[in-house]
C-alpha cells in the first residue's frame, strides 16, 4: 500500500508548497520595508527621538508653521504646532505607537479567532460548518462600523475596547480564507491516505493541513495591518477611538478639521504619515501576495 502511495501523483502535497523559485526582491519593497521599519524604530523610542513633550501646551506658540530653522525668540517646530501650542512632529511620533500597537494586536487577536473557526469549520464541517460561516455571513451583511460605534456607546472608548473592537473587524477574513483552503487540502489524495492510515486528526492539522495554508495568511495578516490601523484611525477621528489629549493620527485629523484654512499642516502631517504607512504595508502585502500564490509565480 505505501509503494501505491508514493508512486500516486498526487501525494506530494499540495501545488506551491515546494521551494519558492528565487526572485530579485523589488526595489520599492526594500523602501517600503525600510519605512516600515523606520515607524517601528521611532514609536518604540519616541521619548528619546521626541523633540517634545507631545500633550504639553503652550498658548504662546499655538498654530505656528513649520520651522525649519532657528528663529529668535521662538521654539522650532519643524511640523509646526496645533491650536494648543502642541509639537505636530511629537504628536505624530506618539500616535505611531497607537496605530502600531493597535494593528498588531487586532491582527493577531483576527488572525487567532478567524484562523481557529476556519480551521474547525472546514476540517469537521457539517453543523459546525454551517453555525461558523452563518455567523460570518452575518457579521459580513451588518456595516461593522455601526456596530462598533454601538459597542462603543455601551462600553466607552478605552484603549482596550479598541483593541478589541478592531480585532473582532477582521477575523471574518481569516475564517473564510483558512477554511478554503483546508476543504481543498483534506480532500488530496496524501492527506485521505494518512487518514486511512490511521493517522491522528491532530497530527494531519498539526503537520499537514495547517503548515499549507500559512502562505495565505501571511499575506492576508500584511494586508489587514494596513486595514486595521485605518480602521483605528477612522474610530479615532469619529470620537470613539483613543480619546485627547493623548495623540493618535486619527484624532490629530480631526482636531485639524477646523483649521485647514489657517493651519493645514495640524492634519496634512498626521495625514501624510497615516497614508503612506497604510500604503506600504499594502504594497508588501501584495508582493508576498505575487510571491507566494503558486497561480501568479510565472506573471
Amino acid at each position: 500500500m505505501a509503494s501505491s502511495i508514493h508512486a500516486s501523483g498526487d501525494s506530494r502535497g499540495p501545488a506551491g508548497t515546494g521551494a519558492l523559485p528565487r526572485r530579485k526582491v523589488p526595489l520599492f519593497v526594500w523602501a517600503s520595508a525600510a519605512f516600515v521599519l523606520a515607524i517601528v524604530v521611532v514609536a518604540i523610542a519616541a521619548p528619546l527621538v521626541s523633540p517634545y513633550d507631545p500633550i504639553k501646551q503652550s498658548l504662546r506658540e499655538r498654530l505656528k508653521g513649520p520651522t525649519w530653522f532657528p528663529d529668535e525668540g521662538r521654539q522650532r517646530h519643524l511640523l509646526g504646532t496645533d491650536q494648543l501650542g502642541r509639537d505636530i512632529l511629537s504628536r505624530i511620533i506618539y500616535g505611531s505607537r497607537i496605530s502600531l500597537i493597535v494593528g498588531f494586536a487586532a491582527v493577531v487577536i483576527g488572525g487567532a479567532i478567524g484562523g481557529g473557526l476556519g480551521l474547525l469549520s472546514g476540517y469537521a464541517g457539517g453543523a459546525v460548518d454551517e453555525i461558523i460561516m452563518l455567523v460570518v455571513d452575518a457579521q459580513l451583511a451588518f456595516p461593522f462600523i455601526l456596530l462598533a460605534i454601538g459597542i462603543i456607546a455601551v462600553l466607552g472608548p478605552s484603549f482596550g475596547n479598541l483593541i478589541i473592537i478592531v480585532g473582532l473587524s477582521g477575523w471574518v477574513t481569516y475564517a473564510r480564507l483558512v477554511r478554503a483552503q483546508v476543504l481543498t487540502i483534506k480532500e488530496r489524495e496524501y492527506v485521505i491516505a494518512i487518514r486511512g492510515l490511521g493517522g491522528s486528526t491532530w497530527r494531519i492539522l498539526a503537520k499537514h493541513i495547517v503548515p499549507n495554508t500559512l502562505a495565505p495568511f501571511l499575506v492576508v495578516t500584511t494586508l489587514e495591518l494596513a486595514r486595521t490601523i485605518l480602521l483605528e484611525s477612522t474610530l479615532s477621528f469619529l470620537g470613539l477611538g483613543i480619546q485627547p489629549p493623548t495623540p493618535s493620527w486619527g484624532g490629530m485629523l480631526n482636531e485639524g478639521r477646523g483649521y485647514l484654512d489657517s493651519a493645514w499642516w495640524i492634519s496634512a502631517f498626521p495625514g501624510l504619515v497615516l497614508m503612506s504607512t497604510a500604503l506600504v504595508v499594502s504594497r508588501v502585502g501584495d508582493w508576498l501576495r505575487d510571491v507566494l500564490d503558486p497561480t501568479l509565480r510565472g506573471a
